[in-house]
């Protein structure tokens, strides 16, 4: 946008655009992956395909939340005051950190493996479908004006150094915990 005199005008930095550098629209694209292995990992019959799902599970969800916890959610409560939606984010987090951390230790010959995965999905699916709705989390952000685009830079940053420390399929099994482990042990030093 120009003014009259030429110069560039930046648009107010607390109206994000909805592209990839949006807070809101990074979070959409990584329920979206999750939610396509998932589906993948229900109609897998493979166990070396079923860790590989899970283990790409296991890890963009402990990426998402570690992104959403450290940036987007301390920004969310000081833009909306809104308690309740932030503790109940934080609530559901933890019970999917637990089954995550189960699933981590475990693998496709666990009787109860397909079975925590499937639990996993469903965690999410709720939380997702929190965080979306006309009345969620995302909306109560736009409704605040966060500085969305800001945010979405901060976080694609943090997103890309915590996919950076990644335990492949073939380390996972046996690993004692993986990524979360490594983040968890990385913040008490």
């Amino acid at each position: 946008m120009a003014t009259k005199k030429g110069k560039a005008r930046s648009k107010p930095a607390t109206r994000a655009p909805r592209d990839g550098n949006d807070a809101i629209a990074l979070l959409k694209a990584d329920h979206r992956q999750v939610e396509t292995w998932f589906g993948q990992f229900e109609k897998s019959r493979s166990d070396d395909k079923k860790l590989e799902l899970a283990t790409r599970i296991c890890n963009a969800l402990t990426v998402h939340t570690t992104i959403e916890e450290e940036i987007f959610y301390p920004a969310f409560i000081a833009a909306t005051k809104d308690e309740d939606l932030h503790h109940e984010a934080i609530i559901e987090h933890d019970g999917a950190k637990k089954l995550i951390a189960d699933i981590e230790a475990s693998g496709p010959d666990d009787d109860y493996y397909d079975a925590k995965v499937k639990v996993l999905s469903e965690m999410i699916k709720h939380h997702v479908k929190e965080e979306e709705q006309p009345g969620g989390m995302f909306a109560e952000a736009r409704r605040a004006r966060m500085d969305l685009h800001s945010l979405g830079g901060q976080m694609a940053a943090r997103k890309g150094e915590l996919e950076a420390q990644q335990v492949p399929a073939s380390n996972r099994k046996g690993a004692n915990g993986g990524l979360l482990n490594r983040i968890v042990e990385a913040g008490s030093r």
